[in-house]
């Protein structure tokens, strides 16, 4: 089967992951892709296929005769999509040797255009397939799923030498999860590469630091006409607080290892407010000045209105994983052979956010991301190309094969 036409099944599963749930997974829907994709790796001949309750699917091929000695890969790709736009009763369009102009997306008054992208005409001749403006495409990551089946597939069917390859589908990605609850000892991998990127051509190694930060404030509501000086208007403070970060420091105004404080929700009444934001930084010092500065916020906000008036609680979410990864260069170096099997110069590029990779590399396995060929994640305007996911799983099997050198 060809990598687009797995592509095309899987979006049409619906698997938005839940930012309010607390269970694993977070929303049931990515049970039924994991359901689907244990079957398919039991059809095509992987090994010790397991899923479990948490929605995490395992399988496996053993080492070809005489390659038993090489180290084990991983290859991991997670089932949910974005939960912030719709992911539900995915229509994609598929248009056969695209002519690289605009492209209406169905009824929706939303078209891909070269001026918004313009890497679309470089893209003429191939096979692009997009949403119908209405939904998410569901690349990130089925895209990554498609490749790393196909490759599976070819590999066990072709009978190509490999040392033992480990497959893994996570869920809850989308919600900084994703990694948690895999089951290291069971994937047996001496290191990993999550197949989650855009760009074909880049390797990433790189994340940000990342920390969560919730603000909950109370004010001191009162008549209106008799407040003065006793009044505290809790939705003030709030945008007091906000003024007090930098104004720059935010993700529409910053780049490549420029970091942020990034404002993803707010609410709020005189009585009662609250702030939530991520907070993101590539240098780890910098990334603990960042905390350090909310942290005076609120011992000022404080000081000023009274003691308990702001609570600022700060999680910490991951850290970037180029402080293990660069031990370990020769994991890079094995993906840019692969890459340039496929004619490709590869590209070490900072991901301006986070991978499964991130977390499992300190949980102590080595896991940089590989891109699929996809564009515009999380919105309407996703889109990828046949030709891309074609590649994509050529990439896989040619790491593999460089495995073995």
């Amino acid at each position: 089967m060809k990598a687009y036409e797995r592509f095309i099944t899987y979006v049409k599963t619906h698997t938005a992951s839940s930012e309010s749930s607390e269970s694993v997974p977070s929303s049931d829907c990515q049970l039924t892709l994991c359901h689907m994709l244990a079957d398919e790796m039991r059809s095509i001949g992987l090994e010790g296929v397991y899923e479990d309750e948490h929605a995490y699917v395992y399988g496996f091929i053993p080492a070809s005769e005489g390659c038993e000695d090489k180290p084990c890969i991983a290859f991991i790709a997670h089932l949910d999509t974005v939960p912030d736009f719709p992911g539900e009763n995915v229509r994609p369009q598929l248009i056969e040797n695209y002519d690289g102009g605009d492209v209406v997306l169905g009824t929706s008054g939303r078209s891909l255009t070269a001026e918004k992208f313009p890497h679309l005409p470089a893209l003429k001749g191939q096979t692009l397939i997009t949403t119908d403006g209405t939904t998410v495409l569901g690349a990130d990551d089925k895209a990554g799923i498609a490749a790393i089946m196909t490759a599976a597939e070819r590999i066990i069917a072709e009978k190509l030498p490999h040392g033992r390859i480990a497959v893994c589908f996570t869920p809850d990605e989308e919600i900084g999860h994703g990694a948690a609850l895999l089951d290291l000892e069971r994937l047996g991998a001496a290191f990993a590469y999550t197949v989650d990127g855009e760009e074909l051509n880049e390797i990433n190694y790189e994340t940000f630091n990342a920390a969560s930060a919730r603000w909950d404030i109370n004010g001191f509501n009162i008549h209106p006409g008799s407040a003065k000086n006793m009044m505290i208007n809790a939705s003030l403070v709030a945008m007091e607080i906000n003024s007090m970060l930098p104004s720059g420091d935010t993700p529409a105004h910053t780049e490549g290892y420029e970091g942020f404080f990034h404002l993803t929700d707010m609410s709020g009444t005189v009585e009662k407010a609250m702030l939530s934001y991520i907070i993101r930084d590539h240098n780890a010092a910098a990334f603990e000045q960042r905390i350090k500065t909310m942290e005076h916020i609120e011992s000022l906000i404080n000081e000023k209105y009274g003691e308990g008036t702001a609570k600022l609680t700060v999680h910490q979410q991951y850290r970037n994983m180029r402080e293990r990864i660069s031990e370990h260069m020769e994991i890079v170096e094995l993906a840019e052979r692969a890459l340039r099997r496929e004619g490709m110069e590869p590209v070490t590029a900072p991901v301006r956010g986070g991978t499964d990779g991130a977390q499992l590399t300190f949980r102590g396995l080595l896991c940089p991301n590989l891109g699929t060929g996809g564009y515009s994640f999380h919105g309407p305007y996703e889109h990828i190309t046949a030709e891309h996911l074609e590649t994509a799983a050529r990439i896989v099997m040619n790491i593999v094969d460089e495995n073995l050198k």
